[in-house]
């Protein structure tokens, strides 16, 4: 079993910081909405408060992690350009993503979201952590506020799941491939 030092880091890229990205934004809404209305449990501990900070900051750190190393790592990959004359593009995702009609749509709609729009994820969680830092617990008290909190966090978990999505089913149709192989475990020979 093994696996290419690009694809390795393309793993890391979707399912390590993007998946925990995306598991954790639903901990997050729970806890924001909890922590900004007045109908919650009983008043928080500054316990309770500091969690819910480091937490935030764990996630502000997750997205920006997945978007800069799609950014600066596995995009160049991605955009690799074939020789003159190649026949074979499987080393050259966007070119064989862009080589058959059926296949484009994942390049000029997936990628696009993946380039431009991914990007509202880490910038509105570090938003959401910043005024939370700043307000706490009072945060409910500014109804206004409260709900900008709510929203951007709720459109950062829907920015960095479809980025996930189309970033899943680029990779099906054309993974980034190359680099050094990783040997992860030697079969029994028989």
């Amino acid at each position: 079993m093994e696996i290419t030092a690009r694809a390795f880091w393309t793993l890391i890229h979707g399912m390590g910081f993007g998946g925990l990205y995306l598991l954790a934004c639903s901990g997050a809404l729970i806890g924001l909405y909890q922590f900004t209305t007045s109908s919650a449990a009983p008043e928080s501990t500054p316990g309770q408060e500091r969690f819910m900070r480091i937490y935030l900051i764990t996630m502000v750190v997750l997205a920006w992690a997945a978007v800069l190393s799609g950014a600066y790592a596995i995009y160049p990959w991605y955009r690799a350009a074939p020789p003159p004359g190649a026949v074979d593009l499987s080393m050259f995702p966007q070119h064989l993503l862009m080589s058959s009609p059926a296949t484009i749509g994942w390049h000029s709609l997936g990628m696009e979201w993946k380039e431009h729009v991914s990007w509202f994820a880490p910038i509105s969680i570090t938003m959401v952590a910043f005024v939370f830092i700043r307000y706490g617990h009072d945060l409910g008290n500014h109804r206004q506020l409260r709900g900008a909190v709510l929203v951007f966090s709720l459109a950062s978990l829907v920015a960095a799941g479809i980025a996930g999505f189309f970033g899943a089913e680029i990779d099906d149709h054309a993974p980034v491939q190359g680099g050094n192989t990783i040997q992860l475990s030697r079969g029994e020979p028989k």
